[in-house]
């Protein structure tokens, strides 16, 4: 019985939202809920705590957002619009693309509702931050570091009154860099309130967080324990270190129609792929934990556009950034953590799109990548290709990459000489990166 009253639900009304909230969900196409939505929206409209367990690109942040503007509304309608609510809801992020684009799918499903959103980051300036607080929002979006410096520092702000709190991506909020923060953050809201808990991935430490601030909790699984979605095609391929460069060459050369997202283990190997392949005429862009926040977001941005077609990435961007439009994803490092992998091959085959992983595996990575297929529970497919044919690309590949080193050691030399942040400044300016003094390199 209970299949087929799910089956029954086919729009946003069905699940018991407001005609405001159903126009807002039709306007921005979302004409049918995802799994996701379905199962967590009326347990939520019910006054529940949730745990969600979903994949990447599911459809998370609307099956959170959803309700809490539909409380909020509710609330407008029995206090009138002056006496709103404010600092409603808080939802805290691991990362300060996804707290923005956190905020920015609040504020486009709030657009007709006149809702104010406030996203509290790293990386920007603090007093914009504050004058943002000082129009009283709404709704809260931000990393816990930033949140706990206003909470500190900002007269006059205070969530006394909230009465939403959202964890997203809560196996990451959980490590040690957050801890303190997050415990900080529990210790000056109300215990009376609805907590959320999404996740993609669960941990013990989520377990713990579960036992610590849920009461009675609604636990929704969109996804086995760990799963990639049915329409990603996932392959590897065994090769020697030396040749790594060469293969990755190969297959977006061999892809160059797609947009491709391909991720490196540390900040400097993102750059120094971006020179190699900027080299050989391929469009990239890197975006590293390293970079301003205004840099990260105008790289983002060039390769939303499409501008450039290939990312060049850490860890940083596997989380929660939904860019429509990737078609492959390539783990140039395989993650030493396996449940990364799960995080990166989410950014393609989005919301029943399908899309390819490439994992290049070598001598030293074959531990890591077993751990992967164990815990995703299947042996993945070889990714084709003769050998010959991928090296005649060696000559070439290895020239852009001695090029490379030696643009770096020289622009490291510049910083050197003339101190300053300036190395940063150098590398943007010959990748592209956003800076108003940027000009195209001719390449020789």
């Amino acid at each position: 019985m209970a299949e087929e009253e799910k089956e029954e639900i086919k729009s946003f009304k069905d699940l018991g939202l407001c005609d405001e909230l159903v126009e807002a969900c039709d306007s921005l196409g979302w004409n049918t809920p995802t799994k996701i939505q379905v199962e967590a929206i009326p347990h939520a409209l019910g006054g529940k705590d949730l745990i969600g367990l979903a994949q990447t690109g599911s459809g998370k942040t609307g099956a959170f957002a959803l309700p809490i503007l539909h409380a909020l509304l509710e609330s407008h309608s029995k206090q009138g619009y002056k006496s709103a609510p404010v600092f409603f809801a808080l939802v805290l992020s691991p990362t300060r693309e996804l707290a923005i684009q956190i905020a920015e799918q609040f504020e486009a499903l709030g657009s007709g509702i006149n809702l104010k959103c406030a996203v509290l980051v790293g990386g920007v300036d603090i007093m914009q931050q504050q004058i943002a607080l000082g129009k009283r929002p709404h709704i809260i979006v931000g990393t816990p570091g930033r949140l706990v410096d206003h909470l500190t520092n900002t007269k006059g702000f205070s969530l006394r009154m909230l009465k939403y709190l959202v964890l997203d991506e809560a196996d990451r909020l959980l490590n040690e860099d957050f801890e303190k923060a997050l415990d900080d953050i529990l210790n000056v809201i109300p215990r009376d309130r609805h907590t959320y808990l999404f996740s993609a991935t669960m941990t013990k430490k989520v377990k713990k967080l579960q036992r610590a601030c849920l009461r009675n909790p609604v636990k929704i699984e969109a996804a086995s324990k760990y799963s990639t979605v049915d329409t990603l095609k996932q392959q590897y391929r065994f090769i020697p270190a030396k040749y790594k460069d060469c293969y990755l060459v190969y297959i977006l050369t061999e892809m160059s129609g797609c947009t491709s997202m391909v991720f490196t283990r540390t900040c400097d190997a993102t750059r120094l792929l971006a020179f190699i392949l900027r080299n050989l005429n391929i469009r990239a862009i890197p975006i590293s934990g390293q970079m301003t926040q205004a840099k990260r977001l105008g790289a983002l941005n060039k390769f939303k556009s499409g501008e450039c077609n290939v990312l060049v990435c850490t860890d940083v961007a596997s989380r929660g950034l939904d860019i429509p439009s990737v078609d492959m994803v390539i783990n140039y490092d395989i993650p030493t953590n396996s449940k990364d992998y799960i995080h990166r091959v989410g950014r393609t085959a989005r919301a029943g799109r399908s899309g390819v992983a490439i994992s290049l595996v070598n001598q030293y990575e074959l531990e890591w990548y077993l751990q992967i297929e164990k815990l995703i529970g299947k042996k993945l497919p070889e990714y084709p290709a003769q050998e010959e044919e991928v090296l005649q690309y060696l000559e070439s590949v290895t020239e852009a990459k001695r090029l490379s080193q030696m643009k770096l050691k020289e622009i490291g030399g510049t910083k050197k000489r003339r101190g300053g942040d300036d190395e940063d400044e150098d590398i943007e300016r010959y990748l592209g990166v956003k800076g108003k003094s940027s000009k195209k390199v001719k390449r020789k």
